[in-house]
């Protein structure tokens, strides 16, 4: 057997263990009894704790050392030398973490959770207080191991969104809070314009659940490879390529949460069903990164889900299913209501200009938990500071404020700029495709969503992991990541809604 071949099978039998723990935490936020959370705890932290070992192995790295040298006469961007690349790039970040470091980081992981659900629905952010702390200083802890140059953060940040840092992410952020900040005010002196109340009428669940599966499944969702259930904080759940599940919540009085919700998460649920099947369980069979994950749920949930093209197809089957309670409200009407721009406490349900503040928000209070800046005590009243600054609104409890995500609980420090960066993303992808195929709004408008899914399909899903994000962009799009495409698409769709356009 060839290097290349055992390296293959080390990466398939570490697979197996992570699909296996990804079953266990699906069902821990699903279907797992109540009582069984210390014990589900020990078992994901131990297959961890396993599967990072079979990473740092002796044998891996004897492995790699052996595929680094058959590699050599093939061409840098064939799928077997840029597999062994990532593969040495993951193993060196992996050797910088003890293996008693990686189990207690994921069990404190799971315990934490467990903690945050409790504290969350009883609004008691003291009970959850000592175990973030805990995860902070893990978190710090991981930041040292791992190295990084200029800020603590950048370690973490390369997790999920590699060769970023915290000054390129603050960059970006200032180009759209200068122009986001100012077209919430305009809009706010024209909120008479838009009501949402439509939206928060009766809307029986049983329902909601089934136009739920309907419309995931028409934009490319797979449910011969995937499932859709409900859960308190909806997500997408990869246990291997043949089964990709996604997870949803729904409101009886808000029409919201489970349509775009779901639309959100069948949009990571389509990148993972779409990664190349043939270089599954290697590393370059995953996503690029979170960011351009993100990218593609914000595509479907907003860029489509939330388009004016898409309810001219959809709005007659909304009305048929809910008759009684949308048979006096128009298409437009209805179009202006989920598109409505109002501050609102929770991230999940903001829309879409006001969203990338509440990303901010979280990327400044955690990047200075990490520096140090910032103590965990402190942390309700800064989180309320910066909700009136940039919102200006208050939470009036800690519930609809820092305890409203469950990123810090897991440990996922790094992760929320990857929200709004796939926004960004979003915006100049579609651009493309549209330059590409301009009908693609049309065949929305018909109910064909297969043009734009297929490109993306092509241009994002199939290249797997071969290449950086930065690069990736450039060569489905023919440009760097800029914020233009995105800034331009928020100008024309609510300056159109709120009858500004012009003005």
């Amino acid at each position: 057997m060839s290097h290349i071949d055992s390296l293959k099978s080390l990466f398939s039998q570490i697979n197996d263990v992570y699909s296996a723990a990804s079953l266990l935490s699906w069902d821990q936020e699903t279907y797992m009894p109540k009582g069984a959370g210390d014990s589900r705890s020990r078992t994901i932290g131990t297959l961890s704790r396993i599967a990072h070992e079979m990473s740092t192995s002796d044998e891996f790295a004897r492995a790699l050392e052996g595929a680094e040298q058959e590699v050599q006469h093939l061409d840098e961007e064939s799928d077997e030398a840029l597999m062994v690349w990532w593969a040495r790039h993951d193993f060196e970040k992996a050797i910088k973490l003890p293996a008693d470091f990686v189990h207690e980081l994921s069990e404190v992981s799971s315990r934490s959770t467990q903690v945050w659900q409790v504290a969350r629905k009883d609004d008691d952010f003291e009970r959850f207080a000592p175990w973030l702390e805990r995860m902070v200083a893990l978190q710090q802890q991981a930041a040292e191991y791992l190295g990084y140059e200029a800020h603590p953060y950048d370690a973490l940040l390369d997790q999920y969104e590699p060769e970023i840092t915290h000054a390129e992410v603050k960059e970006i952020f200032d180009s759209l809070r200068r122009e986001t900040v100012p077209m919430v005010h305009w809009i706010a002196e024209h909120s008479h314009v838009v009501t949402d109340e439509p939206l928060r009428r009766h809307f029986d669940e049983a329902t909601q659940w089934r136009l739920a599966r309907e419309v995931t499944a028409m934009i490319g969702y797979d449910y011969e490879h995937g499932r859709l259930d409900p859960t308190a904080h909806p997500f997408c759940s990869t246990i291997n390529v043949g089964d990709v599940r996604i997870t949803g919540r729904a409101e009886e009085n808000f029409f919201n949460p489970l349509f775009f919700g779901s639309l959100h998460e069948a949009g990571h649920g389509i990148y993972e069903q779409g990664l190349p099947k043939s270089l599954s369980r290697t590393p370059i069979g995953s996503a690029a990164s979170t960011a351009m994950h993100e990218s593609q749920s914000r595509l479907w949930e907003n860029t489509v889900g939330r388009s004016h093209s898409f309810w001219e197809f959809y709005y007659p089957k909304l009305q048929a299913a809910f008759p009684q309670t949308l048979d006096d409200v128009s298409l437009d009407d209805f179009y202006k209501a989920i598109n409505k721009v109002t501050p609102t406490l929770i991230r999940v349900e903001a829309d879409e200009v006001t969203y990338n503040l509440h990303v901010m928000l979280r990327f400044e209070l955690e990047s200075k938990l990490i520096s140090g800046e910032l103590a965990v005590a402190d942390l309700p009243q800064r989180w309320n500071e910066k909700m009136e600054e940039y919102l200006e609104i208050v939470p009036q409890n800690n519930a609809n404020g820092v305890l409203q995500d469950i990123h810090w609980s897991i440990g996922l420090f790094g992760y929320f700029p990857t929200y709004a960066l796939g926004n960004v993303i979003a915006s100049q992808l579609a651009a493309a495709a549209l330059r590409e195929h301009p009908t693609i709004s049309d065949e929305i408008r018909h109910g064909d969503f297969s043009t734009l899914f297929n490109w993306m399909h092509r241009n994002v899903h199939q290249q797997g992991r071969r290449y950086h994000p930065e690069l990736l962009i450039a060569r489905a799009t023919g440009e760097e990541l800029s914020t233009s495409a995105y800034l331009g698409y928020l100008r024309n769709k609510f300056g159109d809604v709120y009858g500004l356009n012009g003005a």
